[in-house]
């Protein structure tokens, strides 16, 4: 099968405990003499077996096979992806069956990093889990003070909107986050407030 990799903990001398979103389910396994084997790193799209036994309440990660993308060696676009993907583990860590929907958001997003800019597929991407999720508030009233939004609309953490003099923050225009939320597009929106919504979205899903 195959998944990507949020999460790795290091346990004793060189093995590894490995959390993975496979195609339908979150897998955390166990990888013994992790530096015998091919490396492995946060983020990578890798095609792996899980096996379980009854001596063990956790499985074992074998015959893993690297599965790269054209961009995994721009040192910059790595790091991005490897920062965006471990916003994952929080989220989903007590889970087990989660559907295709999350491999499959990460292996669009994984196709479009090396042609677009990161943090805007990232930001993207996020509109649409929150949007699969049912957390995607498209009514714009204020998180802070319960009132209506006309204006200087602003965001803050898992996208829930305010106004800018409540949370003094930087405010995002309206036709750009109406796009963003419509069309999971940040074509209206300015590098500055890119940098703002990728700043907001690592405070965690």
């Amino acid at each position: 099968m195959q998944g990507f990799i949020i999460k790795l903990t290091r346990a004793r001398e060189e093995d590894m405990i490995v959390t993975i979103i496979a195609e339908e389910n979150l897998h955390t396994l166990y990888r013994f003499y992790g530096a015998r084997h091919s490396p492995i790193n946060l983020g990578f799209k890798i095609d792996f077996e899980a096996e379980y036994s009854i001596k063990s309440s956790i499985g074992r990660l074998r015959d893993v096979i690297h599965l790269g993308f054209p961009w995994i060696g721009q040192y910059e676009r790595i790091r991005l992806w490897q920062q965006f993907i471990a916003l994952f583990h929080p989220h989903l860590k007590d889970s087990e069956s989660i559907g295709d929907f999350y491999f499959t958001l990460l292996e669009d997003a994984a196709q479009r990093w090396k042609d677009q800019n990161p943090k805007r597929v990232a930001i993207e991407t996020y509109v649409r889990l929150l949007d699969y999720e049912g957390r995607l508030h498209k009514e714009l009233t204020c998180f802070f003070c319960d009132l209506p939004i006309e204006e200087d609309i602003s965001l803050i953490r898992a996208f829930l909107p305010a106004h800018q003099h409540c949370s003094h923050t930087l405010s995002i225009n309206s036709k750009g986050l109406e796009w963003l939320y419509t069309h999971a597009s940040t074509l209206f929106l300015d590098d500055n407030e890119v940098e703002r919504l990728w700043y907001v979205l690592n405070e965690g899903f």
